[in-house]
């Protein structure tokens, strides 16, 4: 039998129907930890990674004898006590020094899990300008083939969206976009840049957009992976039919996104389609003078004019 934990209280009570399935899931959150051997330079990565996700995560400042590659059991069991189904974990040691680890995770359970290598690192205290506010929607862009050619790329690429994508949003307001997470791929790596947004006036309705550079700035090598099959990904990315659709019969869209739909009509007679009247599709004064003159029984040897849809 499954046990359920019954609720003694109503803020007990609230706390399990947080933690429910529903159709439209909460937000993501995300846990920071640390693991058994660290060094300064990836705390402060970690920190500094907190600091972009501070409104939806929660940071351990305890250190973990954790090692997620050989035993993730510890792992599943903080993220399911702190409901959070995304990891980040700072870990190093002299076979692998520097190591971040980004996870995420499916029913309590792990779902892919990515080990990155840390160089030319450079935190937030080295940028000496403004940063953003605190809870920002960051617009997140992806340059390289590699993030569509290699498969290691490709998942990462789905898993860095799913981990700084934050609060989903329908409507963004122009003001309050001043965050960008540039991830580039060059030769085998990842280059991790911050942008914040600048709009400047540019004499025209539409402003003119300038970036510059916040922090943190690193470069992320791929070491060792646990990438989801492909029918656990299946699984894990089915949505409820309550969130699926109508399909809407002779409507479809294009390539551009626009919305076309086929009308069923009748058969038209076009002998009595009424064309545009001109004076080039009436008979001549002259020829009508002719006609009247010729007897009754001549026949007429006039054209008839046809209708031509102009």
């Amino acid at each position: 039998m499954l046990y359920y934990r019954k609720p003694r209280t109503q803020k007990s009570k609230r706390a399990l129907e947080r933690r429910e399935s529903k159709i439209i899931e909460n937000t993501k959150r995300s846990l920071f930890l640390y693991g058994q051997k660290t060094s300064e330079t990836v705390r402060h990565c970690l920190k500094d990674m907190y600091s972009l996700k501070k409104q939806d995560a929660q940071h351990l400042q305890k250190k973990n004898p954790i090692l997620p590659f050989e035993d993730i059991l510890p792992v599943e069991r903080l993220s399911q006590k702190h409901d959070a189904s995304l990891f980040c974990m700072a870990t190093h040691s002299k076979k692998r020094p520097n190591n971040i680890i980004l996870g995420r995770m499916f029913d309590h359970h792990l779902l892919d899990m990515v080990e990155l290598g840390l160089e030319n690192y450079k935190g937030l205290s080295q940028f000496k300008n403004t940063k953003i506010s605190a809870g920002t929607k960051p617009c997140i862009i992806f340059s390289g083939a590699q993030f569509e050619d290699v498969t290691e790329f490709r998942r990462l690429k789905n898993l860095l969206i799913d981990f700084f994508r934050g609060v989903e949003a329908s409507q963004v307001r122009l003001q309050g976009f001043e965050h960008t997470l540039q991830f580039t791929a060059v030769e085998g790596k990842v280059l991790f840049r911050s942008y914040k947004i600048l709009l400047k006036k540019s004499g025209t309705r539409i402003p003119r957009v300038e970036l510059e550079e916040i922090g943190p700035s690193m470069t992320l090598q791929i070491r060792r992976n646990k990438f989801a099959s492909e029918d656990l990904m299946k699984r894990a990315c089915r949505q409820p039919k309550q969130l699926k659709a109508n399909k809407v019969k002779n409507v479809s869209k294009n390539v551009f996104g626009t919305k076309l739909g086929r009308v069923h009509m009748t058969k038209q007679d076009m002998g009595k389609l009424q064309t545009r009247k001109m004076k080039g599709l009436k008979k001549a004064t002259q020829k009508k003078d002719e006609n009247s003159k010729k007897s009754p029984g001549e026949e007429s040897k006039t054209s008839v004019p046809m209708d031509i849809d102009l």
